[in-house]
């Protein structure tokens, strides 16, 4: 059973969807910080000094100044600042896979449309390079 694991394990797919999740999972924290620590200050500043990440509605009818202080009381709290945080996370997450996917349709798009590097032999119908004037394989004379 250990060697089939082994086998399983070491198969290059597998390997690669394991760089991807490692990968994946250290790019949501920096889009994680970019959210919290770069983008959200400003727009909270433009708004008036709001810190989203603090944006609560309380739902236990007690006075709470935050929501740390709501949460360690036990409070019913919606933290839809969190939730907003979240969203643009979400938001930045999906357009950087957007653009990779996008990038990498426009190259396979390029590679298909090349240009041929091989013509079919109208005799034999094997491939043979464009400026060949004779077949390699059945020696016919090709049209230029």
């Amino acid at each position: 059973m250990f060697k089939e694991f082994k086998e399983f394990a070491l198969k290059g797919n597998v390997l690669d969807m394991a760089v991807g999740i490692i990968i994946g999972a250290a790019f949501g924290t920096v889009v994680k910080s970019l959210v919290d620590d770069i983008i959200m200050p400003p727009i909270g500043l433009l708004l008036g000094k709001v810190d989203f990440s603090n944006l609560f509605v309380n739902l236990s009818g007690q006075e709470f100044t935050s929501l740390a202080e709501a949460k360690k009381a036990g409070a019913a709290v919606i933290g839809y600042g969190a939730f907003l945080n979240n969203v643009f996370s979400f938001l930045i997450v999906a357009l950087a896979v957007f653009l990779l996917v996008k990038t990498v349709n426009r190259l396979r798009r390029k590679e298909e449309e090349a240009a041929p590097e091989t013509k079919d032999c109208p005799h034999c119908l094997s491939a043979v390079p464009l400026a060949a004037t004779r077949c390699a394989h059945c020696t016919s004379e090709l049209e230029a």
